[in-house]
């Protein structure tokens, strides 16, 4: 009987396609047919069987293909946070020299300035004010990096 209602309503669905592969244009047909012999039962028995499995076939490739989204999705998330994270700190930075105040075109000239600069003498330098300025605010900066949400 589970069976019989099964296919009663697969033939329905199957009815409302506009495209039926033939295995299952045969089962419809099969399934609509009144006076069936044991060959005809056979057959259908058969098409029947093969419809659940491309069933179960297509509802693998669905589950697959979700569980891979699924691992994309928290890929690029883990991503996303560990850019924004990157970001944040290099904001940060931006206050700690005090130009939080000046225009964006003029910290990015300053930035491109420093990129374009081949000394390293100059860089040293740089550094070593930069982990001083770092040092004095290792506190501040701890107390941020707690704050920032984790992964």
């Amino acid at each position: 009987m589970e069976t019989q209602n099964w296919l009663q309503d697969r033939v329905t669905h199957l009815k409302g396609l506009k495209a039926r592969s033939d295995q299952q244009e045969l089962l419809v047909l099969l399934a609509e047919k009144n006076d069936r012999t044991p060959q005809d039962e056979k057959k259908l028995a058969l098409l029947v069987k093969a419809e659940k499995a491309a069933i179960r076939a297509a509802k693998a490739r669905t589950d697959a293909a979700a569980l891979i989204n699924s691992e994309k999705k928290v890929a690029a998330g883990a991503k996303r946070r560990a850019r924004n994270h990157r970001l944040i700190l290099q904001g940060l930075l931006l206050d700690f020299a005090e130009l939080e105040n000046r225009d964006r075109g003029e910290v990015l000239g300053l930035l491109l300035a420093a990129a374009n600069t081949e000394d390293p003498q100059r860089w040293a330098s740089w550094k070593a004010k930069g982990d001083a300025v770092l040092q004095a605010k290792a506190g501040e900066l701890a107390t941020i990096e707690k704050e920032l949400p984790k992964d």
